[in-house]
């Protein structure tokens, strides 16, 4: 049976001991921070020469102009062509699903107008340009490519760009299908911090971004990290976590596979299950001792199991919703059988999975809701990525004069409080109505 941890609500060191388990430091460690702090100066004195540089030397891929490592629309499309037609269609369908989520999130623009004539309203504009950052090697995410480039299409951005590593020249054509199927409009062959350097600079071939999104490695996230100002970014991830919230009801196996589900993508990855009944917790327990040896990551799911996953026991569901509301997990599965009596209680979750056949699964691939969530709790004061993420608002102000006469009394009255008196000045000459410009 494969080791995980136990807990239960009633034990006088239960919160020490979660919190414990939900303490993850994403912090680079000094050697990290240097080697990225030299390859973001380097990159942006050097730009190309530097880019192609890191390229040989990470991903053993020799190129002389930066040119030759972008990959044509002409290519996107043959992969997209080229791959199987289950997989072609796959990938059209959750594109579809997640633009139509996409196209409810569109904000708009909106005004009034006050009895004397003022005007006040808001403007929505798309960002110019977007960077999407996309792992390459080992690992092929053609999901996250839909994820992070439709929303931004939806919103109305010119101009996506992505960067992908391709080491020793390997291509992954399900990501490149998916770049296609997404609209991604260009991409470059190129990964790591040198990747996040050449977004958020630019370089005589790479231009500049103004938001850089996507997972990567530690060496990217903390790249990322560090050109957040020059450039926006939509989070610093941690590990992939899920909490299911079960009353006991649900098959032991649907549960054991919904953890694993996330302690696959790596040992730091968590999963936790909560339940008032004893009796099920040892249920999904057996479970996943006789569903371990069907996973070729079996050795992954075992050391996050071990290191941070849980069995946790509660009192009852009131108290369940406790602990999650705590844990404040990216993903929260609901397996019972009236999620919506308990989802006025959420009020810290990523994303929230209801009833017994939701399995959080769909959600990272074609639900339609995005699957870049908040994670390490921080969906306590964050949100998941959206089209909202590729807009941003202008206030719209415009005075009559009858309402520079009222507006500019307060504004005067406060700028002299704060000793601001040009501040205050700039009002005063409005205040006569009668006044001409």
């Amino acid at each position: 049976m494969p080791k995980i941890n136990r807990l239960d609500s009633t034990q006088t060191d239960f919160m020490v001991r979660l919190d414990e388990l939900l303490a993850w430091e994403g912090v680079s460690d000094e050697a990290v921070t240097r080697a990225v702090t030299d390859i973001l100066a380097d990159v942006r004195q050097r730009g190309d020469a530097a880019v192609l540089e890191y390229t040989a030397r990470f991903d053993r891929l020799e190129c002389h102009d930066l040119h030759e490592l972008e990959i044509p629309q002409t290519r996107l499309a043959r992969a997209l062509e080229t791959i199987p037609q289950e997989q072609r269609e796959a990938l059209e369908r959750a594109a579809a699903r997640v633009r139509s989520y996409a196209e409810h999130q569109k904000m708009s623009d909106w005004c009034y107008t006050e009895a004397d004539g003022t005007m006040l309203g808001q403007k929505v504009t798309p960002l110019d340009r977007v960077g999407l950052y996309v792992p390459g090697g080992k690992a092929a995410y053609p999901s996250s490519v839909i994820m992070n480039a439709v929303p931004a299409k939806v919103a109305g951005v010119p101009e996506v760009i992505m960067v992908v590593p391709t080491p020793d020249g390997v291509v992954n054509d399900l990501v490149l299908a998916a770049a296609s199927v997404a609209g991604v409009d260009r991409v470059f062959a190129i990964g790591g911090a040198q990747a996040v350097a050449a977004l958020a600079y630019g370089t005589q071939t790479v231009p500049p971004v103004d938001k850089i999104v996507g997972p990567g490695n530690i060496y990217v996230a903390t790249a990322k990290r560090m050109v957040f100002g020059t450039v926006g970014i939509d989070m610093v991830a941690g590990p992939s976590e899920i909490l299911v919230v079960c009353d006991g009801k649900t098959d032991p196996r649907w549960i054991a596979a919904d953890l694993f589900s996330q302690a696959e993508h790596d040992e730091d990855a968590q999963a936790m299950l909560v339940s008032p009944d004893g009796a099920f917790l040892d249920g999904v327990a057996a479970a996943m001792d006789e569903l371990l040896t069907e996973m070729p990551r079996a050795g992954i799911i075992r050391t996050s199991l071990a290191d941070r996953g849980a069995l946790i026991q509660v009192r009852d569901m009131e108290e369940a919703v406790q602990v999650a509301n705590h844990i404040a997990p990216e993903h929260l599965e609901l397996s019972v059988a009236d999620p919506e009596t308990l989802v006025p209680g959420i009020r810290h979750a990523g994303a929230i999975f209801m009833g017994r056949h939701t399995a959080e699964a769909v959600g990272d691939y074609c639900a339609g809701p995005n699957h870049v969530l908040p994670t390490s709790r921080t969906a306590r004061f964050s949100s998941p990525l959206g089209v909202y993420d590729f807009q941003k608002r202008s206030s719209l102000i415009q005075c009559s004069p009858a309402g520079a006469a009222d507006l500019g009394r307060t504004a005067s009255v406060l700028a002299r409080g704060e000793g601001l008196v040009a501040h205050a000045r700039s009002a005063e000459y409005r205040q006569d109505p009668d006044a001409q410009p």
